[in-house]
């Protein structure tokens, strides 16, 4: 008897411990359940996953479409740029001009035009020239007291110190405009060549019109002293000339390199230099002529 109480004392002891552990048991197993129905009951949908673009799509799309879209400014900005690109143009106020072909600037220098010759005004070693004058005053009527843009060829100077450049007054290149309009004459001077074309075609244009020297001083600079010739027209310079025959002493010669040069009485290379005919080389009876028929002076005839 008395061990039968006993146990059963034991067993009611022992019970509220073993409900306890399998009620945590339990309660544990729950919790677990609980914790996977969060991602078991709510099921992943391939086809909506597919069709519903994550939350950072539209940011993207907005980010490819301004990427493809020029912004308003962006034409602007590229015409400042091009203007920031291209070199600024210096401009130059003239102070006086010397006569048909060089001006002083503000600065002090001097600048002798590229690429044409006008007749002398000034040179104290001759007289002033047919049509002198008025190659200076019209020169003065193109860029006195303005504001001049000069542009250099391939020498920066000359032996006197003068600036070889063309130069410009808004719209108007100068040294053309002397040219086309008769003040002066083409005057071939390498390598500063890069618009001789332009200044021999407007000389050829002048002549053809008898425009300003060239209806003025043909009779007076080119007549032969001997007036036995026939040739008395400077814009036809072709027929051969010789002393004896025109009395004719400025020699046009062809140098090897096919330069056109003439050297008038005084040049330190006159009394070297040899006409000879056959090569194409001439005679002329004054400056003018050579230069009309394409031939330059010698350097060391300045």
């Amino acid at each position: 008897m008395k061990k039968n109480v006993l146990i059963l004392i034991i067993s009611l002891l022992l019970l509220p411990g073993c409900t306890d552990s399998n009620l945590n048991i339990q309660n544990t197993g729950l919790k677990n359940s609980d914790k996977n129905s969060s991602y078991d009951t709510i099921p992943y949908n391939d086809k909506t996953a597919t069709n519903t673009p994550p939350a950072t799509q539209g940011v993207l799309n907005k980010s490819e479409a301004a990427a493809n879209t020029l912004p308003a400014t962006q034409g602007v900005v590229t015409e400042e740029i091009k203007k920031i690109d291209q070199p600024i143009q210096s401009l130059y106020k003239v102070a006086r001009v010397i006569d048909g072909d060089t001006i002083e600037l503000e600065s002090g220098d001097h600048v002798r035009y590229i690429g044409i010759d006008t007749p002398e005004t000034v040179d104290p070693r001759k007289t002033v020239q047919c049509f002198g004058k008025e190659a200076s005053n019209k020169n003065k009527e193109l860029v006195s007291g303005k504001m001049v843009r000069l542009e250099k060829d391939i020498t920066d100077k000359d032996k006197y110190g003068r600036l070889l450049r063309y130069v410009y007054v808004d719209n108007i290149f100068v040294n053309l405009e002397l040219v086309k309009q008769g003040y002066a004459y083409s005057y071939s001077y390498p390598p500063d060549i890069k618009h001789q074309d332009l200044f021999v075609k407007a000389q050829q244009e002048a002549k053809d019109k008898n425009l300003g020297l060239w209806g003025s001083c043909q009779a007076k600079v080119a007549a032969p002293t001997n007036t036995n010739t026939t040739n008395t027209n400077i814009s036809n310079p072709s027929v051969p000339n010789t002393p004896e025959e025109k009395n004719c002493t400025i020699k046009g010669n062809i140098n090897s390199k096919g330069e056109k040069i003439y050297h008038s009485p005084g040049c330190k290379s006159y009394n070297t230099t040899q006409i000879d005919e056959d090569k194409g080389e001439k005679w002329f009876c004054s400056e003018v002529e050579a230069i009309a028929a394409g031939w330059r002076k010698a350097l060391n005839c300045q």
